[in-house]
């Protein structure tokens, strides 16, 4: 299966211990794509700083192809980082860097990369909202990160059309919060969404049933990166449910509910691993 993160990469900088990690949604799916044997790339935008090399050197190293990312002069995202009892806060970022000030511009090329994947996976910190439109007309699936920005109306307007699944993280509200949220995102549109909750597991709405997955509950050493490695084995598993048996998926129902919870659970395993590393997938250097 290929697979594609577009949009945002970052370094993780841990103020605490003086090293940097690599990051960012989009790229963070590309790599955990790699982990679990996707043929993954990623496209995106680089500065020409410590940070850029760093993140660029990773890819080489995980074996993700990123041969269609610009890069510019000036400061790669960026992003400043502490750790509380092994839950990962964020003090601060750069907003993206110069990818801020040159997204991402989809060309003619570009398209015709795109469509020779399985999935794409973007997020609301990768500016990349006004090329969704295009790139969903490719007729790849689209997956969308909102991470807590799915109370942004106008932002969820903007997605909902283009987006096959959405991922909202909702740590801090009740299981019936994240229902009524699940609700209100299919309602303008969004078709399937999951709501990752922390040490409360997942919350999956297909618009007709609600599924939830309990955590693989660890010791966590950080929790960074755990909302992405969810979703990116979640979409691995139930992509490949759908190219192996796709009439069986649209016309067996219990089939198809298998096949969810199935994806839910390997979601859920490979992101309690996560926890386990430092920084999102680990590839620290001091700075």
């Amino acid at each position: 299966m290929r697979v594609i993160g577009i949009g945002d990469n970052v370094c993780d900088k841990y103020e605490h211990l003086k090293t940097m990690f690599p990051g960012g949604q989009a790229l963070n799916f590309a790599a955990y794509a790699k982990m679990l044997g996707a043929d993954s790339s990623y496209m995106g935008v680089f500065g020409n700083d410590a940070a850029a090399a760093h993140v660029i050197r990773t890819l080489d190293e995980l074996g993700v192809e990123h041969g269609r990312c610009r890069q510019y002069e000036g400061e790669n995202g960026c992003a400043r980082v502490t750790l509380t009892n092994g839950d990962r806060v964020f003090l601060g970022s750069n907003k993206g860097g110069v990818a801020k000030e040159k997204p991402l511009d989809l060309t003619g090329e570009d398209l015709e990369y795109i469509k020779g994947f399985s999935i794409i996976h973007t997020s609301n910190n990768s500016h990349f909202d006004s090329q969704l439109a295009i790139a969903a007309a490719t007729g790849v699936p689209l997956s969308y990160d909102f991470s807590g920005q799915w109370t942004d109306e106008e932002r969820v307007a903007g997605v909902a059309p283009y987006a096959s699944y959405v991922f909202l993280s909702c740590g801090s509200v009740t299981s019936e919060e994240a229902r009524g949220i699940c609700r209100n995102m299919h309602e303008q549109g969004c078709r399937m969404i999951i709501a990752t909750r922390g040490s409360y597991g997942a919350m999956l709405f297909d618009g007709k049933d609600f599924y939830e997955q309990p955590p693989k509950l660890v010791e966590a050493v950080d929790t960074l990166g755990a909302g992405d490695s969810f979703a990116t084995a979640f979409l691995l598993s139930f992509t490949e449910s759908l190219k192996r048996a796709p009439e069986r998926m649209k016309k067996d129902s219990g089939f198809y509910r298998e096949e969810l919870k199935k994806a839910m659970v390997r979601g859920a395993e490979f992101a309690s691993k996560t926890c386990l590393v430092r920084g999102a997938f680990g590839h620290g250097v001091t700075y």
